[in-house]
C-alpha cells in the first residue's frame, strides 16, 4: 500500500506533536489520580489486614485455651468414670440395705398389727 497524503508541513508536525504532548500530559495526569486512589485503598487494606492478623493471632490463643479444656475434660472422664463406679457400688449397697430393712421390718408390721388388733379387742370388750 502507497501512501498517497501529501507530506506534512513542519507547523503540521509541531501541531500533532503539540497535540500528542497534551494528551499524554491528561494521561499522565489521570494515571496519577488513579494511583493516589490505590494508594488510599491500599493503605486502607493494610489497615484492615494488620486488624485480621490480630483477629486471627486472638483466635488461635482462643483455640489453644480451648485445646488445654479439652484435655483437661479428657483426663477427667477416667476419674468420673471410677467416681461413677463407685456411686453404683454404693447405690447397689443402699438398696440391699433397704431390703434387708424391708424383710425385718415385715414381722414387726405383722406383729403390730396383731397387737393393735387384740388391744382393739380388749378395747372394745371393756367399753372404752
Amino acid at each position: 500500500m502507497v501512501d498517497n497524503t501529501p507530506p506534512r508541513s513542519g507547523r503540521d508536525r509541531i501541531k500533532t506533536l503539540a497535540q500528542a504532548a497534551l494528551n499524554a500530559d491528561v494521561a499522565v495526569d489521570q494515571v496519577e489520580t488513579i494511583m493516589s486512589g490505590m494508594s488510599e485503598t491500599l493503605i486502607d487494606l493494610n489497615k484492615t489486614m494488620a486488624g485480621m492478623d490480630n483477629t486471627l493471632e486472638y483466635f488461635e490463643q482462643t483455640l489453644a485455651v480451648f485445646n488445654a479444656t479439652l484435655n483437661r475434660i479428657d483426663e477427667l472422664a477416667p476419674r468420673l468414670d471410677a467416681v461413677v463406679g463407685r456411686l453404683e457400688a454404693i447405690v447397689d449397697r443402699v438398696e440391699r440395705i433397704v431390703g434387708l430393712s424391708e424383710a425385718v421390718m415385715s414381722p414387726l408390721a405383722a406383729t403390730e398389727s396383731a397387737v393393735r388388733g387384740v388391744v382393739n379387742a380388749v378395747r372394745a370388750r371393756t367399753g372404752r
